[in-house]
Protein backbone atom coordinates (compact mmCIF):
# COMPACT_ATOMS: atom_id res chain seq x y z
CA UNK A 1 0.00 0.00 0.00
CA UNK A 2 0.95 3.56 -0.72
CA UNK A 3 -0.31 6.47 1.32
CA UNK A 4 -0.93 9.98 0.03
CA UNK A 5 -1.52 12.84 2.46
CA UNK A 6 -3.13 15.68 0.52
CA UNK A 7 -3.71 19.37 1.14
CA UNK A 8 -1.83 19.70 4.41
CA UNK A 9 0.80 22.10 5.66
CA UNK A 10 4.11 20.24 5.36
CA UNK A 11 6.42 21.42 8.12
CA UNK A 12 9.95 20.01 8.35
CA UNK A 13 12.33 22.11 10.46
CA UNK A 14 15.23 19.79 9.62
CA UNK A 15 15.16 21.14 6.06
CA UNK A 16 13.48 24.49 6.67
CA UNK A 17 10.38 23.40 4.73
CA UNK A 18 7.01 25.01 5.44
CA UNK A 19 4.51 24.85 2.57
CA UNK A 20 1.10 23.55 1.58
CA UNK A 21 1.67 20.37 -0.40
CA UNK A 22 0.99 16.66 -0.71
CA UNK A 23 3.19 13.94 0.78
CA UNK A 24 3.49 10.49 -0.76
CA UNK A 25 4.61 7.45 1.23
CA UNK A 26 5.85 4.31 -0.51
CA UNK A 27 7.41 1.16 0.97
CA UNK A 28 7.46 2.68 4.44
CA UNK A 29 9.47 5.73 3.42
CA UNK A 30 8.85 9.32 2.38
CA UNK A 31 8.71 9.16 -1.42
CA UNK A 32 7.85 12.68 -2.52
CA UNK A 33 6.64 16.07 -1.36
CA UNK A 34 5.07 18.41 -3.84
CA UNK A 35 2.06 20.40 -4.92
CA UNK A 36 -0.54 18.64 -7.05
CA UNK A 37 0.88 15.12 -7.04
CA UNK A 38 0.16 13.11 -10.16
CA UNK A 39 -2.87 10.83 -10.17
CA UNK A 40 -2.18 8.16 -7.54
CA UNK A 41 -2.03 4.48 -8.34
CA UNK A 42 -4.99 2.25 -7.52
CA UNK A 43 -3.27 0.79 -4.46
CA UNK A 44 -2.83 4.23 -2.87
CA UNK A 45 -4.84 5.25 0.18
CA UNK A 46 -5.63 8.95 0.05
CA UNK A 47 -6.09 10.93 3.25
CA UNK A 48 -7.24 14.53 3.11
CA UNK A 49 -5.28 16.47 5.73
CA UNK A 50 -6.38 19.97 4.71
CA UNK A 51 -6.21 22.33 7.66
CA UNK A 52 -3.75 20.05 9.44
CA UNK A 53 0.01 20.17 9.85
CA UNK A 54 2.17 17.25 8.69
CA UNK A 55 5.43 17.04 10.65
CA UNK A 56 8.27 14.58 11.28
CA UNK A 57 7.10 12.05 13.86
CA UNK A 58 7.39 13.31 17.42
CA UNK A 59 10.04 11.59 19.54
CA UNK A 60 9.79 11.48 23.32
CA UNK A 61 13.34 11.33 24.61
CA UNK A 62 12.39 10.51 28.22
CA UNK A 63 9.68 8.06 29.29
CA UNK A 64 9.15 5.26 31.80
CA UNK A 65 7.32 2.23 30.45
CA UNK A 66 7.66 0.24 33.72
CA UNK A 67 8.00 -3.16 32.04
CA UNK A 68 9.48 -5.47 33.21
CA UNK A 69 8.45 -5.54 36.83
CA UNK A 70 5.76 -2.89 37.27
CA UNK A 71 3.25 -3.82 34.58
CA UNK A 72 0.35 -2.80 36.81
CA UNK A 73 1.47 0.81 36.27
CA UNK A 74 2.34 0.57 32.58
CA UNK A 75 3.55 -1.94 30.00
CA UNK A 76 5.38 -1.62 26.72
CA UNK A 77 2.04 -2.22 24.99
CA UNK A 78 -0.01 0.33 26.94
CA UNK A 79 2.85 2.82 26.82
CA UNK A 80 3.07 2.37 23.06
CA UNK A 81 -0.68 2.94 22.76
CA UNK A 82 -0.35 6.13 24.81
CA UNK A 83 2.59 7.24 22.68
CA UNK A 84 0.85 7.00 19.30
CA UNK A 85 -2.32 8.55 20.75
CA UNK A 86 -0.18 11.51 21.80
CA UNK A 87 1.45 11.80 18.38
CA UNK A 88 4.75 10.11 19.26
CA UNK A 89 6.20 7.77 16.67
CA UNK A 90 9.11 6.86 18.95
CA UNK A 91 9.93 6.94 22.65
CA UNK A 92 13.07 6.31 24.68
CA UNK A 93 12.37 4.35 27.88
CA UNK A 94 14.44 4.71 31.02
CA UNK A 95 16.05 1.72 32.76
CA UNK A 96 14.45 1.91 36.23
CA UNK A 97 12.47 -1.25 35.67
CA UNK A 98 12.54 -4.37 37.85
CA UNK A 99 15.02 -5.80 37.18
CA UNK A 100 16.92 -2.69 36.12
CA UNK A 101 17.82 -2.62 32.44
CA UNK A 102 21.51 -3.23 33.03
CA UNK A 103 21.84 -6.41 30.95
CA UNK A 104 21.39 -7.67 27.42
CA UNK A 105 18.47 -9.87 28.46
CA UNK A 106 16.36 -6.96 29.74
CA UNK A 107 17.13 -4.77 26.73
CA UNK A 108 16.20 -7.60 24.36
CA UNK A 109 13.02 -8.31 26.34
CA UNK A 110 11.88 -4.67 25.98
CA UNK A 111 12.56 -4.71 22.26
CA UNK A 112 10.72 -8.00 21.90
CA UNK A 113 7.68 -6.55 23.68
CA UNK A 114 7.87 -3.52 21.40
CA UNK A 115 7.81 -5.73 18.31
CA UNK A 116 4.78 -7.57 19.67
CA UNK A 117 3.01 -4.25 20.33
CA UNK A 118 3.83 -3.09 16.80
CA UNK A 119 3.03 0.57 17.42
CA UNK A 120 5.66 3.20 18.29
CA UNK A 121 9.37 2.63 17.94
CA UNK A 122 10.81 1.87 21.38
CA UNK A 123 14.40 2.84 22.15
CA UNK A 124 15.72 1.35 25.41
CA UNK A 125 18.02 3.45 27.55
CA UNK A 126 20.29 1.15 29.57
CA UNK A 127 21.61 1.76 33.08
CA UNK A 128 24.93 3.50 33.56
CA UNK A 129 25.72 1.34 36.57
CA UNK A 130 24.75 -2.18 37.59
CA UNK A 131 21.39 -2.02 39.34
CA UNK A 132 21.65 1.78 39.01
CA UNK A 133 23.48 1.61 42.32
CA UNK A 134 26.34 3.85 41.23
CA UNK A 135 29.10 1.39 42.09
CA UNK A 136 30.05 -0.65 39.01
CA UNK A 137 29.74 0.40 35.39
CA UNK A 138 27.33 -1.72 33.34
CA UNK A 139 28.49 -3.53 30.21
CA UNK A 140 28.15 -0.68 27.71
CA UNK A 141 29.37 -2.67 24.71
CA UNK A 142 27.04 -5.61 25.29
CA UNK A 143 24.08 -3.31 25.95
CA UNK A 144 24.75 -1.34 22.78
CA UNK A 145 24.87 -4.55 20.74
CA UNK A 146 21.58 -5.62 22.33
CA UNK A 147 19.91 -2.41 21.13
CA UNK A 148 20.37 0.24 23.84
CA UNK A 149 20.66 3.74 22.37
CA UNK A 150 21.97 5.54 25.46
CA UNK A 151 22.81 5.24 29.14
CA UNK A 152 21.23 6.71 32.25
CA UNK A 153 20.60 5.94 35.91
CA UNK A 154 17.52 8.16 35.77
CA UNK A 155 15.61 7.98 39.00
CA UNK A 156 18.96 7.87 40.75
CA UNK A 157 21.91 10.20 40.24
CA UNK A 158 25.43 8.94 39.61
CA UNK A 159 26.88 10.19 42.89
CA UNK A 160 30.49 9.26 42.18
CA UNK A 161 32.36 11.70 39.96
CA UNK A 162 34.89 9.04 38.92
CA UNK A 163 32.15 6.70 37.70
CA UNK A 164 30.49 9.52 35.77
CA UNK A 165 33.80 10.34 34.10
CA UNK A 166 34.28 6.71 33.06
CA UNK A 167 30.67 6.55 31.82
CA UNK A 168 31.12 9.63 29.64
CA UNK A 169 34.39 8.34 28.20
CA UNK A 170 33.06 4.86 27.45
CA UNK A 171 29.79 6.13 25.95
CA UNK A 172 31.80 8.55 23.80
CA UNK A 173 33.69 5.61 22.29
CA UNK A 174 30.39 4.04 21.23
CA UNK A 175 28.86 7.31 20.03
CA UNK A 176 25.96 7.02 22.49
CA UNK A 177 24.59 9.68 24.84
CA UNK A 178 24.80 9.70 28.61
CA UNK A 179 21.53 11.07 29.99
CA UNK A 180 22.13 12.49 33.43
CA UNK A 181 19.66 12.72 36.31
CA UNK A 182 21.24 15.55 38.29
CA UNK A 183 20.51 15.47 42.01
CA UNK A 184 22.63 15.85 45.13
CA UNK A 185 20.94 13.34 47.42
CA UNK A 186 22.36 14.91 50.57
CA UNK A 187 20.67 18.19 49.71
CA UNK A 188 17.38 16.68 48.52
CA UNK A 189 17.05 14.09 51.29
CA UNK A 190 13.62 14.21 52.92
CA UNK A 191 12.36 16.91 50.58
CA UNK A 192 8.83 16.79 49.21
CA UNK A 193 8.58 19.89 46.99
CA UNK A 194 10.50 22.94 45.78
CA UNK A 195 12.09 24.78 48.69
CA UNK A 196 10.75 28.31 49.01
CA UNK A 197 8.03 30.43 50.61
CA UNK A 198 5.27 28.05 49.49
CA UNK A 199 6.91 24.98 51.04
CA UNK A 200 7.39 26.92 54.28
CA UNK A 201 3.74 28.01 54.31
CA UNK A 202 2.53 24.47 53.62
CA UNK A 203 4.83 22.95 56.21
CA UNK A 204 6.39 20.58 53.68
CA UNK A 205 10.12 19.84 53.64
CA UNK A 206 11.72 21.54 50.66
CA UNK A 207 14.24 20.50 48.04
CA UNK A 208 16.60 23.38 47.21
CA UNK A 209 17.24 24.09 43.55
CA UNK A 210 20.98 23.77 44.19
CA UNK A 211 20.45 20.02 44.60
CA UNK A 212 20.00 19.95 40.82
CA UNK A 213 22.33 22.80 39.94
CA UNK A 214 25.40 21.47 41.76
CA UNK A 215 25.24 18.15 39.93
CA UNK A 216 24.64 19.81 36.57
CA UNK A 217 27.75 21.91 37.16
CA UNK A 218 29.73 18.78 38.03
CA UNK A 219 28.63 16.82 34.98
CA UNK A 220 29.31 19.75 32.68
CA UNK A 221 32.76 20.14 34.23
CA UNK A 222 33.53 16.46 33.61
CA UNK A 223 32.25 16.66 30.04
CA UNK A 224 34.37 19.73 29.39
CA UNK A 225 37.47 18.11 30.88
CA UNK A 226 37.08 14.86 28.93
CA UNK A 227 35.89 16.47 25.72
CA UNK A 228 32.77 14.31 25.73
CA UNK A 229 29.05 15.08 25.55
CA UNK A 230 26.40 14.93 28.26
CA UNK A 231 22.64 15.30 28.11
CA UNK A 232 20.89 16.81 31.13
CA UNK A 233 17.39 15.50 31.71
CA UNK A 234 14.30 17.19 33.20
CA UNK A 235 15.84 20.63 33.85
CA UNK A 236 13.63 22.43 36.35
CA UNK A 237 15.31 25.55 37.74
CA UNK A 238 16.38 28.97 36.56
CA UNK A 239 19.87 28.41 37.94
CA UNK A 240 20.22 25.24 35.90
CA UNK A 241 19.25 27.09 32.72
CA UNK A 242 21.92 29.70 33.34
CA UNK A 243 24.61 27.07 34.03
CA UNK A 244 23.80 25.27 30.79
CA UNK A 245 23.65 28.53 28.84
CA UNK A 246 27.14 29.54 30.00
CA UNK A 247 28.51 26.05 29.26
CA UNK A 248 27.17 26.16 25.71
CA UNK A 249 28.70 29.60 25.21
CA UNK A 250 32.07 28.06 26.17
CA UNK A 251 31.61 25.29 23.63
CA UNK A 252 30.93 22.44 26.05
CA UNK A 253 29.05 19.56 24.41
CA UNK A 254 25.95 19.69 26.56
CA UNK A 255 22.32 19.25 25.57
CA UNK A 256 19.29 19.54 27.81
CA UNK A 257 15.58 18.84 28.05
CA UNK A 258 12.70 20.01 30.18
CA UNK A 259 9.14 18.73 30.58
CA UNK A 260 5.72 20.37 30.18
CA UNK A 261 4.87 20.29 33.89
CA UNK A 262 7.83 22.56 34.62
CA UNK A 263 6.53 25.02 32.04
CA UNK A 264 2.84 25.12 32.98
CA UNK A 265 2.78 24.49 36.74
CA UNK A 266 4.46 26.23 39.65
CA UNK A 267 4.86 25.37 43.32
CA UNK A 268 1.84 27.60 43.99
CA UNK A 269 -0.31 24.88 42.42
CA UNK A 270 0.66 22.47 45.20
CA UNK A 271 -1.44 24.35 47.73
CA UNK A 272 -4.16 21.76 47.09
CA UNK A 273 -1.72 18.97 48.08
CA UNK A 274 -2.53 17.13 44.85
CA UNK A 275 -0.08 14.20 44.79
CA UNK A 276 -0.32 14.14 40.99
CA UNK A 277 1.89 17.23 41.07
CA UNK A 278 4.58 15.55 43.16
CA UNK A 279 7.56 14.91 40.90
CA UNK A 280 11.34 14.76 41.06
CA UNK A 281 12.91 17.23 40.47
CA UNK A 282 10.08 19.23 42.01
CA UNK A 283 7.99 21.80 40.19
CA UNK A 284 9.67 25.15 40.75
CA UNK A 285 8.51 28.70 41.23
CA UNK A 286 7.21 31.20 38.71
CA UNK A 287 10.71 32.53 38.00
CA UNK A 288 11.87 29.00 37.21
CA UNK A 289 9.04 28.43 34.73
CA UNK A 290 9.81 31.74 33.04
CA UNK A 291 13.53 30.94 32.83
CA UNK A 292 12.77 27.55 31.29
CA UNK A 293 10.61 29.20 28.65
CA UNK A 294 13.37 31.65 27.87
CA UNK A 295 15.83 28.75 27.70
CA UNK A 296 13.63 27.06 25.12
CA UNK A 297 13.34 30.26 23.13
CA UNK A 298 17.07 30.99 22.97
CA UNK A 299 18.16 27.37 22.38
CA UNK A 300 19.70 26.71 25.78
CA UNK A 301 17.21 23.86 26.22
CA UNK A 302 17.28 21.63 23.18
CA UNK A 303 14.30 19.33 23.68
CA UNK A 304 10.96 18.87 25.39
CA UNK A 305 10.31 15.45 26.91
CA UNK A 306 7.23 14.22 28.71
CA UNK A 307 9.10 12.39 31.52
CA UNK A 308 6.07 10.08 31.40
CA UNK A 309 6.18 8.40 34.81
CA UNK A 310 3.12 6.22 35.47
CA UNK A 311 2.09 5.54 39.07
CA UNK A 312 -1.01 3.65 40.18
CA UNK A 313 -3.54 4.81 42.74
CA UNK A 314 -1.69 2.64 45.27
CA UNK A 315 1.26 5.02 45.07
CA UNK A 316 -0.66 8.26 44.58
CA UNK A 317 -3.85 8.07 46.67
CA UNK A 318 -1.99 8.59 49.95
CA UNK A 319 -0.76 11.50 52.04
CA UNK A 320 1.54 13.87 50.13
CA UNK A 321 4.51 12.82 52.26
CA UNK A 322 4.19 9.18 51.25
CA UNK A 323 3.15 9.59 47.61
CA UNK A 324 5.47 8.44 44.85
CA UNK A 325 6.92 10.94 42.40
CA UNK A 326 5.74 11.05 38.82
CA UNK A 327 3.41 12.54 36.23
CA UNK A 328 2.15 10.84 33.07
CA UNK A 329 2.52 12.98 29.98
CA UNK A 330 2.66 11.32 26.59
CA UNK A 331 -1.01 11.98 25.85
CA UNK A 332 -0.95 15.63 26.98
CA UNK A 333 2.55 16.76 26.00
CA UNK A 334 1.76 18.06 22.51
CA UNK A 335 -1.49 19.74 23.47
CA UNK A 336 0.16 21.54 26.36
CA UNK A 337 3.22 22.58 24.37
CA UNK A 338 1.13 24.03 21.56
CA UNK A 339 0.22 26.65 24.16
CA UNK A 340 3.83 27.83 23.89
CA UNK A 341 3.10 28.64 20.25
CA UNK A 342 -0.14 30.46 21.07
CA UNK A 343 1.66 32.42 23.79
CA UNK A 344 4.50 33.43 21.46
CA UNK A 345 7.21 31.57 23.36
CA UNK A 346 8.06 29.38 20.35
CA UNK A 347 7.04 29.27 16.73
CA UNK A 348 5.48 26.02 15.52
CA UNK A 349 8.67 25.06 13.61
CA UNK A 350 10.70 25.65 16.78
CA UNK A 351 8.33 23.46 18.79
CA UNK A 352 8.56 20.61 16.27
CA UNK A 353 12.34 21.00 16.31
CA UNK A 354 12.34 20.43 20.08
CA UNK A 355 9.86 17.54 20.00
CA UNK A 356 11.16 15.69 16.94
CA UNK A 357 14.36 16.84 15.24
CA UNK A 358 16.44 17.52 18.35
CA UNK A 359 15.50 14.27 20.17
CA UNK A 360 16.46 12.27 17.06
CA UNK A 361 19.81 14.07 16.90
CA UNK A 362 20.55 13.64 20.61
CA UNK A 363 19.70 9.92 20.58
CA UNK A 364 21.26 9.47 17.11
CA UNK A 365 18.25 7.52 15.91
CA UNK A 366 16.31 7.67 12.62
CA UNK A 367 13.57 10.25 12.38
CA UNK A 368 13.18 13.95 12.85
CA UNK A 369 12.94 14.61 9.11
CA UNK A 370 10.65 14.28 6.10
CA UNK A 371 13.57 13.98 3.69
CA UNK A 372 12.98 11.76 0.68
CA UNK A 373 13.89 8.19 1.57
CA UNK A 374 13.61 8.74 5.32
CA UNK A 375 11.40 6.38 7.33
CA UNK A 376 7.81 7.54 7.05
CA UNK A 377 7.41 8.37 10.74
CA UNK A 378 4.91 11.20 10.60
CA UNK A 379 2.60 13.06 12.95
CA UNK A 380 -0.45 14.90 11.63
CA UNK A 381 -1.60 17.69 13.92
CA UNK A 382 -4.90 19.54 13.94
CA UNK A 383 -3.82 22.87 15.47
CA UNK A 384 -7.43 24.03 15.94
CA UNK A 385 -8.83 20.87 17.56
CA UNK A 386 -10.20 21.80 20.98
CA UNK A 387 -10.38 19.04 23.55
CA UNK A 388 -10.62 18.45 27.26
CA UNK A 389 -8.10 16.30 29.08
CA UNK A 390 -9.93 13.25 30.39
CA UNK A 391 -7.72 10.74 32.19
CA UNK A 392 -10.45 8.09 32.01
CA UNK A 393 -10.04 8.05 28.24
CA UNK A 394 -6.25 7.67 28.33
CA UNK A 395 -4.52 4.69 26.75
CA UNK A 396 -2.02 4.67 29.62
CA UNK A 397 -2.79 2.30 32.49
CA UNK A 398 -2.14 5.05 35.03
CA UNK A 399 -4.08 8.22 35.78
CA UNK A 400 -1.56 10.39 37.64
CA UNK A 401 -2.11 13.48 35.49
CA UNK A 402 -2.39 16.94 37.08
CA UNK A 403 -3.93 18.38 33.90
CA UNK A 404 -7.21 16.46 34.06
CA UNK A 405 -10.03 18.77 33.01
CA UNK A 406 -7.76 21.29 31.27
CA UNK A 407 -9.05 22.73 27.99
CA UNK A 408 -6.42 22.40 25.27
CA UNK A 409 -6.23 23.42 21.62
CA UNK A 410 -4.28 21.32 19.17
CA UNK A 411 -4.02 17.55 18.97
CA UNK A 412 -2.36 14.75 17.04
CA UNK A 413 -5.02 13.25 14.79
CA UNK A 414 -2.87 10.73 12.94
CA UNK A 415 0.35 8.94 13.83
CA UNK A 416 2.21 7.06 11.10
CA UNK A 417 5.13 4.75 11.84
CA UNK A 418 7.10 3.20 9.01
CA UNK A 419 4.39 4.19 6.57
CA UNK A 420 1.63 2.46 8.55
CA UNK A 421 -1.15 4.37 10.29
CA UNK A 422 -0.96 3.45 13.99
CA UNK A 423 -3.46 5.98 15.30
CA UNK A 424 -6.06 8.14 13.62
CA UNK A 425 -8.94 10.47 14.41
CA UNK A 426 -9.54 11.57 10.81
Amino acid sequence: MKLLLTGGRILDPSRDIDLKADLLIEDGAVARIGKGQSKPAKDTEIVDVAGRVVVPGLIDIHTHLREPGHEYKESVLSGSEAAVAGGFTAVACMPNTKPVNDSRSVTEFILRQARIAGLARIYPIAAISMGSEGAVLSEFSDLRKAGAVGFSDDGKPVAGSHLMRIALEYAHQFGLPVISHCEDLQLSKGGLMHEGPVSAQLGLAGIPSIAEEIMISRDIAIAEYTGTAVHICHVSSSGSVEIIRKAKAKGVKVTAETAPHYLFLTDESLRDFDTNKKVNPPIGGRADAQALREGLRDGTIDAIASDHAPQSSVEKDVEFEFAANGIIGMETSLGLCLRLVDEGVLTLPQLIQKMSCAPAAILKVPGGTLEQGAPADITVIDPERKWTVNVDAFKSKSRNCPFNGWELKGKAVMTIVGGEIKYREI
